[in-house]
C-alpha cells in the first residue's frame, strides 16, 4: 500500500508542478508549439464530442416533439370525434322535426282524425310480406282495421294488435286491395299490391280517361279507408280494346322502405270490421 501511495503522492506533485509551469510560461509563449500540438491532437476528438452532443440533444427534443405532437393529434380526433356525433344528433333532430311539422300540417288539414303517432320498430324480413311492426297496441286504444297514414299519404292498415305493439299491412302486400279513383276525371277502380312491383289499379272503364301524373286518392266505397287520401301517382296506363277495363301503374307517395313514424287514424271503424 505504501508503494501506491507514493507513486499516488508523486503523481500528484508532477500535476501540480505541471499545473504551475504552465501558469507561469503560458504567459511568455514558450508553451505555444505544445498547446499547438495538443490542440491539433484534440480537436478532432472535441469536434466529435461536440457533434455527439448535438445529435443527441436534438434526438432528445425531436422525442419531445413527438410526444407534444402525438398528444395533440390525440386531442383534434378526440375533437373531430366530438363534432361528428355533435353533427349526426343535430341531423337526425332535424330530420324528427321536419317529421313532427308535417305530421303537425297533416292533422290541421284533416281536423276530424283522431290520430295516434307510432314508432316503426319492425318489419318483414324477408320481404314476401309486406308489413311493418309499430310500438303503439291495444293498450293505445289501437284496433284491428284502422287506417294507417303520413303525411304524404296511405300506408295501410292494422291487422294484428297486441297489448303494446301492432302488425300493419303495407298497400303494397298482395292481399291488400283499396277502393280508389282518379282525382282528375273521377274513375274509380280497385288499387291491389304487387310487392316488390309496387301498385296497381284496376277495373277502370275502358271510357275513363287516364293519364301518366294524375294523382290516386281513395274513394271510401265499401267503408274500409277514409276518403280523399293519397294514395300515389300514376306512373303508366295499360289499354287494350278487347279488354273490359284499363289498368295503370301506381306509385305510391310513401317510400315505405323509410318508414319511421306513422298516424294511426283511430276514429275510424272500418264496415268490415265494424261490431
Amino acid at each position: 500500500m505504501s508503494v501506491l501511495q507514493n507513486r499516488s503522492k508523486a503523481l500528484t506533485l508532477l500535476l501540480v508542478i505541471g499545473l504551475l509551469g504552465g501558469i507561469v510560461l503560458h504567459p511568455t509563449g514558450y508553451l505555444q508549439p505544445v498547446e499547438n500540438v495538443v490542440f491539433t491532437v484534440l480537436a478532432p476528438l472535441q469536434y466529435s464530442f461536440h457533434w455527439i452532443s448535438v445529435r443527441i440533444a436534438h434526438g432528445v427534443q425531436t422525442l419531445r416533439d413527438l410526444r407534444t405532437l402525438q398528444s395533440r393529434i390525440q386531442e383534434l380526433q378526440d375533437t373531430v370525434d366530438r363534432l361528428m356525433i355533435e353533427n349526426v344528433r343535430l341531423r337526425e333532430a332535424e330530420i324528427e322535426r321536419t317529421i313532427l311539422r308535417e305530421q303537425l300540417q297533416f292533422k290541421l288539414a284533416n281536423p276530424t282524425y283522431e290520430l295516434l303517432a307510432a314508432e316503426v320498430i319492425g318489419r318483414d324480413p324477408s320481404n314476401l310480406l309486406q308489413y311493418i311492426i309499430i310500438d303503439r297496441g291495444a293498450n293505445d286504444g289501437v284496433a284491428v282495421g284502422m287506417p294507417v297514414v303520413t303525411a304524404r299519404g296511405l300506408v295501410g292498415r292494422v291487422t294484428s294488435v297486441y297489448p303494446q305493439s301492432a302488425r300493419v299491412m303495407l298497400l303494397t302486400d298482395p292481399a291488400s286491395s283499396v277502393n280508389a279513383l282518379i282525382q282528375s276525371s273521377r274513375a274509380t277502380g280497385v288499387v291491389q299490391g304487387q310487392g316488390q312491383r309496387g301498385l296497381v289499379m284496376r277495373y277502370i272503364e275502358q271510357s275513363e280517361q287516364v293519364a301518366v301524373g294524375d294523382i290516386v286518392l281513395t274513394s271510401g266505397l265499401g267503408g274500409n279507408f277514409p276518403k280523399r287520401l293519397v294514395i300515389g301517382q300514376v306512373t303508366a296506363v295499360k289499354r287494350n280494346d278487347v279488354e273490359m277495363f284499363q289498368e295503370v301503374q301506381v306509385q305510391s307517395a310513401v317510400r315505405f322502405d323509410r318508414l319511421e313514424i306513422v298516424l294511426v287514424v283511430q276514429n275510424f271503424v272500418p264496415i268490415d270490421y265494424a261490431p
